[in-house]
């Protein structure tokens, strides 16, 4: 099952291999456009590899309790506001 993809952010390869477990893929693919967008863009905007890293598995945390966006993140600033 592919990952989809965020409004403005495609899903990195780092992401598609540590998202693995089929139920966490579906959890992923039913977030809405936005809420992917914003954790891809919360996972990307990382300047650390390890941080990336902690913030890709914060992520499958997050989803598998239900949250549908990134705790204390002020949005994507790359999307248009129209959107």
């Amino acid at each position: 099952m592919k990952l989809l993809d965020g409004v403005v952010h495609k899903t990195p390869l780092d992401v598609q291999k540590l998202i693995t477990q089929k139920h966490d893929r579906e959890l992923w693919n039913n977030l809405t456009l936005l809420g992917r967008n914003e954790f891809l863009c919360w996972i990307t905007s990382a300047k650390k590899q390890e941080t990336r890293e902690r913030r890709i598995q914060r992520t499958i945390e997050d989803i598998q309790k239900g949250k549908r966006r990134p705790c204390c993140f002020a949005g994507c600033p790359h999307r248009k506001t129209s959107l």
